[in-house]
């Protein structure tokens, strides 16, 4: 059996890795797991991934989980292009430092807006109150600032002159909010040219293949009672 990936395109990380291994000619077997009817939880994707999260991998025998180790293992064991994330110590060190610090705070505020905006109320049936959703927005624009600020600053990509595992990860971390109707390129030229560009990299096509499942996420239907009870309680640590 050769390399199989286990991914729903409504998740972010498995947005990253999809686009990751499409754009590079990687081989793949494509094992759909769907997060809204909770196929993660279920005892046959345990064998796969005990965490019952996704993205997840196989090869042959070999199983990884997280989305950062997925791309790095791929990125070493195919021959792909070196600026995804380079050889050079200073430069990928600037990769490293953006994979480090997106976990608790882009990824962290993008989930929480697409939750709180439209999975909550919509998916769940569960009201947020205006309070609430407006300090999530507002968290996540000052993390927005802070993307510009700290990695973008006026480069074209945010480690450098040529697109990296960092803006992959920062891209479709950021359709997320998109995905439930915020505007985060609005007012931000510098943040727009820049998906522009990364865009244009991993190719518009591809991009707006993976992307296609979040931008409905507003017309996603009610969540099965059943699914919803076993859903609402990682849900609610998840975007703590």
């Amino acid at each position: 059996m050769g390399l199989e990936l286990y991914l729903d395109l409504l998740s972010q990380p498995c947005r990253a890795v999809y686009i990751f291994a499409k754009r590079n000619g990687i081989p793949f077997e494509l094992r759909p797991v769907e997060l809204r009817k909770g196929q993660h939880l279920s005892d046959a994707f345990a064998q796969v991934n005990p965490l019952k999260m996704v993205p997840a991998l196989r090869d042959g025998d070999f199983t990884l989980t997280e989305s950062v180790a997925i791309l790095l293992y791929l990125n070493r064991k195919y021959k792909v292009p070196d600026h995804w994330y380079p050889q050079d110590l200073q430069a990928c060190a600037r990769v490293d430092e953006y994979l480090a610090w997106q976990h608790t705070t882009l990824r962290r505020n993008c989930l929480r807006a697409l939750w709180h905006k439209v999975m909550f109320p919509v998916f769940l049936g569960e009201p947020v109150s205006p309070e609430m959703l407006a300090a999530t927005l507002a968290e996540l624009d000052a993390t927005l600032q802070l993307l510009e600020d700290k990695f973008l600053q006026n480069k074209a990509f945010l480690t450098g002159p040529h697109i990296s595992l960092a803006d992959l990860i920062a891209i479709t971390e950021l359709m997320h909010p998109v995905g439930a109707g915020c505007q985060v390129f609005e007012g931000r030229p510098k943040l727009a040219a820049w998906r522009q560009r990364v865009e244009a990299a991993v190719g518009k096509d591809l991009f707006q293949e993976a992307h296609e499942v979040i931008l409905k996420a507003k017309d996603s239907p009610p969540a099965d009672p059943i699914i919803k009870q076993k859903l609402m309680p990682r849900v609610l640590a998840m975007i703590q």
